[in-house]
């Protein structure tokens, strides 16, 4: 197994703001603090780079490959893009990927589609969004998980009809986190007072810079127990199984492949061979992959 190390990346949030609190389906609810700030673990990434329709014809391809690498996130920020619209850290947004999905769909050319996924997770409606939007094409679907497949991204793969990953991947991460540090301590150390200015008893709840009440971390738990089941209830409707096995797998660790395997999560063992083999078979003729 990869050394934990290799699975963190880290996101900065602005400790000074309102409370935003991002729900990330991860694997581990880790984090370190910085010169004041948060910085949450979610995983490894990689950059996107969105094919168009135009792109497709002109490759000659019968099978639309798509990356899911790195954090999940149902948009990207332009603070967060280059000159070119290339994101600046690893991220990837479920609006793109159901954008190339719907491109694929309308495109007679494409046989197939192939989301690769190499991710630690991220948000629960990105993930929901990818693995509707897998569904709901007509075009056989394959995933393709290679080091990871956790948390959100393996929610997004569930929607294939049919998932790959290698005996060593990653696999599973059934759980939900909105772990945080608070600034208390050090806001008094440093003489610092936090004064509350708002409206509604629970406006400002989840705010670093004060103290959480033990009603407020109630609202927190109601609102992650509900993901959890919502997360629990997707899985096993899209890998037909029985709601009480995924459940007891639905403790937030994950799985090597072949367990995996074993326990229902993928279905077969395998990499791009593998994989470019059943391509073969659904689309009767011999692969071409664009990426």
């Amino acid at each position: 197994m990869i050394t934990k190390i290799k699975k963190i990346m880290f996101m900065k949030i602005d400790l000074a703001g309102l409370k935003k609190l991002a729900i990330g389906l991860v694997v581990l609810a880790a984090f370190i603090t910085v010169a004041n700030e948060a910085y949450y673990w979610f995983g490894d990434s990689s950059s996107y780079d969105e094919l168009s329709e135009e792109s497709l014809a002109e490759n000659d391809c019968n099978v639309i490959g798509i990356e899911l690498h790195g954090d999940l996130y149902t948009y990207l920020s332009p603070d967060n893009k280059d000159a070119d619209g290339l994101p600046l850290v690893n991220e990837v947004a479920s609006e793109s990927i159901m954008g190339m999905i719907n491109s694929a769909e309308e495109d007679e050319n494409i046989k197939a589609i192939l989301l690769e996924v190499d991710s630690y997770g991220g948000l629960p409606v990105a993930g929901e969004e990818v693995a509707k939007a897998m569904k709901n094409t007509t075009k056989p679907t394959v995933t393709m998980i290679r080091s990871a497949g956790t948390s959100a991204a393996y929610w997004a793969a569930t929607g294939a009809d049919i998932i790959f990953a290698s005996r060593n991947s990653d696999v599973g991460g059934i759980g939900v986190t909105m772990s945080y540090v608070d600034n208390v301590t050090q806001n008094k150390n440093d003489g610092l007072t936090y004064n509350s200015l708002s409206t509604g008893k629970y406006k400002d709840y989840g705010d670093p810079n004060k103290p959480l009440t033990v009603e407020e971390k109630q609202l927190f738990q109601r609102d992650l127990n509900i993901l959890h089941q919502n997360f629990i209830e997707a899985v096993a409707e899209s890998r037909n199984l029985d709601i009480k096995t995924v459940a007891k797998l639905a403790d937030g660790s994950t799985m090597l492949g072949a367990m995996a395997l074993e326990n229902g999560l993928i279905d077969r063992i395998g990499g791009i061979i593998e994989v470019n083999n059943y391509l073969k078979e659904q689309i009767g003729g011999e692969p071409e992959i664009c990426w």
